[in-house]
Parts: structure tokens; sequence; C-alpha cells
């Protein structure tokens, strides 16, 4: 059955990858994003197919006009990326509670009864468990901390889903993304950064030499990353096959080294790697990894490994320095 769409933070990496998903399965889509973050680049390929609203989700009147009409509100508008938490926590924090107040005062008003929310890994911070279910307590460290704004924004975004879901809502949804890659993903995660780092090694080193490569920590912090295709597939299970105020974790439960994915991004590029250390960010999490059990219960199978996904992602950063050198 075709339905009508909304989502916010569609010009975004994981949004505009749910857009065209929606798309190709024969569904109306309605995109709103500020492009504070979002590229309209990423959307390119179905721009004749979907509507493209620019606005910002703080502005109550915008976002109550998008939502006319709409079956399904899926929102996922919010600032993500490391150095915005750190640089800009006010605004993480000013995007996160005034947009979904908007999102849900909007679907209110226009009567839409569905809503999927996107939350994060980040609200559970350092789990007492891992792999981490659904169930572990969520925390913020440190509120002076403003790395914090991020995943104490998204456990707001939780606690507002849940307790207005309770009497308003047919159905409303949370997942969280577990540390999801692929190419276009920006700029300011480990993998972005990282290749960008091999490839302008790569354009100053010698042939054959190993390139030396900067990360931050040990290089023993462990993460679980999950294919931006295998995402997207545990994505709509969840819009089509999750429960009314249910929480689920969309990742893939394999883990791996940074210093053991900052040596598959340089081979990625053909070289071999030369890698060196630094201090963490306070607040950096040790081990990250989901328990996907539930998920896998609606029929979640992600099939694509690190090895085989990482490589074209890697050349796509490398082919692209131009992009993030122009600051787009």
């Amino acid at each position: 059955m075709s339905l009508r769409y909304l989502v916010t933070g569609g010009a975004g990496f994981i949004g505009s990858a749910l857009v065209k998903r929606l798309v190709e399965q024969g569904h109306f889509v309605r995109v709103v994003d500020s492009n504070i973050r979002g590229r309209a680049r990423r959307l390119e390929s179905v721009a004749n197919q979907i509507e493209f609203v620019e606005a910002d989700i703080r502005d109550a009147v915008a976002v109550e006009r998008v939502i006319e009409n709409i079956d399904v509100v899926c929102h996922l508008a919010y600032i993500n990326g490391t150095e915005y938490f750190y640089s800009q926590p006010e605004l993480v924090l000013d995007v996160a509670i005034r947009g979904m107040l908007n999102v849900i005062d909007g679907c209110k008003k226009q009567g839409c009864k569905e809503l999927i929310i996107a939350s994060s890994s980040e609200v559970y911070q350092t789990p007492p468990e891992v792999p981490t279910s659904e169930q572990v307590p969520l925390m913020v460290p440190d509120v002076s901390n403003p790395r914090f704004s991020y995943g104490g924004g998204k456990i707001l975004w939780e606690l507002m889903a849940m307790n207005y879901g309770r009497d308003w809502f047919n159905r409303v949804v949370v997942f969280r993304p577990h540390n999801v890659y692929g190419p276009d993903m920006g700029w300011e995660h480990v993998i972005p950064d990282l290749a960008v780092k091999a490839a302008r090694e790569l354009l100053q080193s010698e042939t054959d030499q190993p390139l030396n490569l900067e990360i931050l920590g040990d290089g023993q912090q462990t993460r679980a990353f999950v294919h931006i295709n295998d995402f997207i597939d545990g994505l709509m299970l969840v819009i089509n096959k999750g429960v009314d105020r249910e929480i689920y974790h969309i990742g893939k439960d394999e883990e791996i080294s940074i210093s053991e994915l900052a040596n598959l991004v340089v081979e990625s590029l053909g070289r071999d790697a030369r890698i060196s250390t630094s201090s963490a960010p306070e607040g950096e999490t040790n081990r990250r990894c989901p328990d996907i059990s539930k998920l896998r219960a609606l029929g979640y199978n992600p099939a694509i490994n690190l090895s085989q996904g990482l490589p074209s992602v890697v050349r796509w950063y490398n082919d692209n320095l131009h992009i993030l050198d122009s600051g787009k």
C-alpha cells in the first residue's frame, strides 16, 4: 500500500538513503531540511520524484504545514557530528528540543498518527553490557561536558516519544542507529576522518611507502559498523513492522578496534599504514556494539562485512576531497 511520508532531515546521510528507498517502493515522499548539514546532492537521483521543502525544524509554522496530508512522519532532523557536540552544544539542544516539540504538535494539529523517531546509541553512552540491548539504562555522565548535548537531546526525544505516544499517536516507534557508514556520510565521523587523513597522506607520500595515520585514543576502542544499505533494510523493518512504543537497535554485531579500522582504511587505498596514537576526547566510549536480536526477530539480517563495504567508501572520500575543501 502506498503511503504519504514526511522525512525530516531528509537531505542528511541516513535521511536521504531512507527517502530513496521509500521512493523506490512507490510511496509519496515529502522532505524537509534546512540544509545546515543536509546536502541537496544526496537527493539528486530522486529530485523529480519527491517534494522538497527547505525549512528549519525549529519553525513551528513551517513544520505544521509540511505535515499536512501526511500518513507517517519519520523524524531524523538533528545536528550530528562530534565536532558540533563540542563547538555548538546550544545549537544541538535547540534543534533537538524545539524540533521534537514542533513535530509532535504538528502531528496533533494535522491528525498524523504515525511517528518514527531516530534516536542514537549515545543515549546509553558507556553501556553496562556489550553487546548492548534496548533495555539498558540511559545516562548523561556529565552535564558540563558539551559532548553530551547530543545524547541528552536524544534521551529527551525518547522520553517525549514514549509519553506523547501513550495517549495520542496510534504508533510511535524509536530506532537507534549504531555507527552507520557509507559514501558521502559527512566529514566529522571516524571513518571519514580516517579516510580524509589517509587520502591527504597519499597525495604527499612516495610510492609504496606506508602512510602515516594518527588516531584518537590508543586504538583499542571498539565499534561495530553497519553499511548504509543494511541499515536501511533494518529501518524499513522498523517502519513497517515496529511495535508501538518499542525501541529497536539497528546496526551490526561485529566489533572492530579503531586501530584495525585504520589499517583497513589505508589498505583500501592500496597501501600499508604506520599508525600513531593521541589522547582521546573526554567522554569517549571505549566499547560499543549493539544487541540486534530484537530486530532480527522481525527478519533483519545485515550481510555486508566491513571488508566488503569499506573500500568504496574510502575511495569516495579520496575522490571527493575537493568537496571538503570547498566547504560544501
